[in-house]
């Protein structure tokens, strides 16, 4: 289900003029909403009640209960990223509540729009593969340093490499049988589809994970997943597409795990054992 608060900044210039009176004052402060009757709302936005029933119809809702819960939901999840923008005036609190219900709402938007038929995919070609190679740059790099730390859980050996140089020499000594998983938010880095064309050359699988369904990188992936956020350019912005990237590592990660043979599982058990009496207690 969408973020409804979304889906009024979507549909707002659509509206009629007393309708987006209606939807202003909610994307205004949608917290005052969620206790006010349809009387009180109309009251808020100066219209009569049935133009808020027929707002809430507008939308995509079935009557006004339907859009008061779905206004809860979506505030659950944090506010929209039009809500969440920082001004050099933000107080730190107001930063941390802007910060996680930017993320939140980020997490949210990437988890609905992701292709589960590409992730399955995903999952097989990893799960197939004898050695795994990641790649990235910046913050993507953090990220492919991520998923290369998880080895525990492929199971196989595991490699990460952030540098150009490195990754061409690494790419060019892959194998059939090998997995190449290329992470770009914006999928436009020229020097990761070199790494992917070097690998595809050498008959390993190439796994790409993007921000956008347009990304130049995606035709020379074997298997593409597309985690889409809101991220944008702004100044101040987090940088939620590496969240919502390390969330979907997790996810790969768990998902081959779970796979393997009870042989593996108890090996994992016994590391994870080990690492318990590594620590104090």
């Amino acid at each position: 289900m969408q973020n409804i608060l979304e889906i009024i900044r979507t549909l707002r210039p659509e509206l009629r003029k007393s309708d987006r009176k209606v939807a202003d004052v909610v994307l205004d402060d949608p917290r005052l909403m969620l206790n006010d009757t349809v009387a009180e709302l109309a009251g808020r936005a100066e219209v009569s009640q049935p133009t808020v029933l027929r707002f809430c119809n507008a939308i995509g809702c079935n009557g006004y209960p339907d859009f008061k819960l779905r206004l809860a939901q979506s505030l659950a999840l944090g506010m929209p990223a039009t809500h969440s923008e920082l001004e050099g005036s933000d107080t730190p609190d107001k930063v941390v509540e802007k910060i996680f219900d930017y993320t939140l709402t980020s997490l949210d938007w990437a988890r609905y729009h992701l292709d589960n038929q590409a992730v399955s995919e995903a999952i097989d070609l990893l799960a197939q593969a004898k050695r795994i190679e990641f790649f990235g740059f910046g913050a993507s790099g953090i990220v492919a340093r991520d998923g290369q730390q998880k080895f525990p859980l492929f199971g196989v050996p595991c490699g990460a490499e952030v540098d150009f140089h490195q990754q061409i020499m690494v790419a060019s000594m892959l194998q059939p049988g090998d997995a190449c998983v290329l992470i770009s938010n914006t999928g436009t880095t020229r020097s990761l589809v070199d790494v992917a064309r070097t690998a595809k050359e050498k008959g390993a699988q190439v796994l790409g994970i993007v921000g956008s369904a347009q990304a130049p990188l995606r035709p020379y992936c074997d298997v593409s997943l597309v985690v889409e956020t809101l991220e944008n350019t702004s100044l101040y912005t987090p940088m939620t597409s590496r969240i919502a990237t390390l969330v979907v590592i997790d996810v790969l990660s768990t998902a081959v795990a779970l796979r393997r043979d009870n042989n593996h599982q108890q090996t994992f058990i016994d590391m994870k054992q080990r690492l318990n009496e590594a620590r104090f207690k």
